[in-house]
């Protein structure tokens, strides 16, 4: 399972803490496993990458997409697809309403290894990612993280 297919109301709760990055008005159109978006718009095919924090432009048209996707090197940047198959080897499948995540983030300093990925929910994987970012985006590079504060429904 490369993608994940969480409702609507799912992908735009997990959505509403990247506004700063400009996803309104892209049409969430593909989730990957690991939460991360592709988004159609009027001027392409758009990724947002919850590791990096970045919404990047990727090709112009669903079919280019499905194309880049199809590729082994497409796979391995865009759907981390050697973890997930990694994963799915040792038996650690997603529930409805998760998806794959860093048990440290990235942004704070977690490594990029499979033994630091765990399912959880998607909605809170993805918002806190982009309530992380949102907080360090202005800090130059190689700053030490102290502490950092996640919002929450009450």
């Amino acid at each position: 399972m490369i993608y994940i297919q969480p409702s609507l109301e799912d992908v735009a709760r997990a959505l509403e803490s990247w506004g700063w990055l400009g996803v309104e008005g892209k049409q969430p159109i593909l989730v990957t496993a690991f939460g991360d978006v592709f988004f159609s718009s009027d001027d392409g095919i758009w990724f947002l990458d919850t590791i990096e924090g970045a919404l990047t432009k990727v090709c112009d048209t669903r079919a280019e997409l499905e194309s880049i996707l199809g590729t082994k090197d497409g796979e391995n940047h865009y759907l981390f697809a050697g973890f997930v198959e990694q994963a799915h080897r040792d038996g650690m499948t997603l529930s409805e309403g998760q998806c794959y995540d860093f048990k440290l983030n990235p942004v704070v300093g977690g490594p990029i290894e499979y033994e630091n990925v765990e399912p959880r929910n998607f909605v809170v994987a993805v918002n806190m990612a982009g309530q992380l970012h949102e907080q360090v985006r202005h800090m130059p590079a190689g700053t030490r993280i102290s502490g950092f504060s996640i919002e929450g429904e009450s």
